[in-house]
């Protein structure tokens, strides 16, 4: 008996303690309600909505239902004068509360969890995803865009930014860059990132950049092709023209599912071929990979080739080739887990800022999971648990 008491006991000073952390963090966020007539503390309805959404609850209802469900657990830790939040509260707090003031908060929270498991220094991934659904036809208000930051060691969001457009993110991203922590991390974005300001603004944070190249940067794309097949070409040179660029090659083999991928990456540190190398700063390399893939129930072979920039002196052509590979992971396992786990395309939040704050909630909610390391379910079943088991809901909470 006085083992399970003393359990007991240390479970609520560790649920104190946990509740008391987020409190503490949220401390900083201005409410944009007015003082008059205020029923419900901000901080309550944040943290709330946050242990809501670790347990499964993707809407303003079903926030509703589980605070009123652990309504009298919650009343000894947060200051609930008038019960649970309702969904009209959840929903006028997200849709008032400022998404760049949100953001700060959760970015200051990611860092610290950076720290906490050594993460910094770090491959960040930089990607776009639309919320499908978050559209609004009568103020005729397109679908929120998000482009976040996603360090695939850690498994962890670090911060976003919300746009209006995909067409947006080459705006988007410089902003979200400079809030960031990039000293030593290798900074991978798609193409539509390979910007010379981008590519700046990753060198002033003293951070280094890997990013695709495609056709929005024409001449750059085609110095790149012409630099690499000056390296596939052994002809015989004369004394007065330029040497075959040297080029060190990584390759792997990967197979699975039926298919055989070989992915061969060719790293080249002579610039000579490059018109426009002095536009990028800090350019030290550009690097091919070849994907060549080979599928065993149709026996057909499909290939492609993709070209990128690098700054990173230390980098060799396996580096690339890993950093490469790891920036993909922001597909599946951030867009995918949202999609499938949170259901984010599905959501229909759409009010003013609710669709943006509630895109950074999801994304709180992921972490707090994610920083589990010793989890064995997926991000679904981890939810599921989590409302089954308040002790691991506090687990979660306390962790982080």
């Amino acid at each position: 008996m006085a083992r399970m008491t003393k359990a007991l006991q240390i479970e609520a000073e560790n649920e104190a303690q946990a509740l008391q952390l987020f409190q503490a963090g949220l401390a900083t966020l201005p409410d944009p309600r007015r003082a008059q007539g205020l029923r419900y503390p901000l901080q309550t309805v944040v943290t709330i909505a946050l242990m809501a959404s670790v347990c499964g609850c993707d809407d303003a209802e079903s926030m509703q239902a589980w605070g009123e469900a652990h309504e009298e657990w919650r009343c000894g830790f947060l200051p609930m004068p008038h019960g649970a939040p309702t969904q009209d509260v959840f929903l006028a707090v997200f849709g008032a509360l400022d998404p760049e003031a949100f953001n700060t908060v959760f970015r200051a929270w990611a860092e610290l969890l950076t720290v906490r498991l050594k993460a910094t220094g770090k491959p960040i991934a930089i990607d776009g995803k639309t919320s499908r659904r978050s559209f609004d036809n009568v103020t005729n208000q397109g679908p929120v865009h998000t482009v976040s930051a996603w360090m695939s060691e850690a498994g962890l969001v670090l911060g976003q930014r919300q746009t209006d457009a995909k067409s947006n993110e080459i705006t988007a991203i410089p902003e979200l860059l400079e809030v960031l922590d990039l000293r030593e991390a290798t900074v991978t974005i798609d193409a539509m990132g390979c910007q010379t300001a981008i590519a700046k603004t990753i060198r002033d944070g003293e951070g280094h950049y890997l990013l695709a190249v495609k056709d929005n940067q024409p001449t750059l794309h085609e110095d790149i092709q012409a630099t690499f097949a000056e390296a596939d070409d052994d002809r015989r040179r004369t004394v007065d023209e330029q040497p075959r660029p040297a080029v060190e090659v990584f390759e792997h083999t990967d197979k699975g599912h039926g298919r055989v991928e070989t992915r061969t990456v060719s790293l080249c540190r002579n610039l000579t071929w490059l018109t426009t190398a002095e536009r990028w700063g800090g350019l030290s390399f550009v690097a091919r990979i070849v994907r060549e893939r080979f599928v065993e129930a149709t026996g057909k072979t499909s290939k492609e080739t993709a070209y990128y920039i690098g700054s990173d002196r230390a980098a060799t052509a396996a580096t690339a080739a890993d950093k490469i590979r790891r920036h993909w992971s922001i597909e599946n396992q951030l867009h995918w887990v949202l999609d499938f786990a949170f259901r984010e395309d599905e959501a229909r939040h759409r009010a003013k800022n609710t669709a943006a704050n509630m895109t950074t909630l999801r994304h709180f909610a992921l972490n707090l999971i994610k920083s589990d390391k010793k989890r064995k379910l997926g991000i679904a079943n981890a939810r599921k648990r989590a409302g089954w088991d308040r002790s691991y809901l506090v687990s979660l909470l306390t962790g982080a």
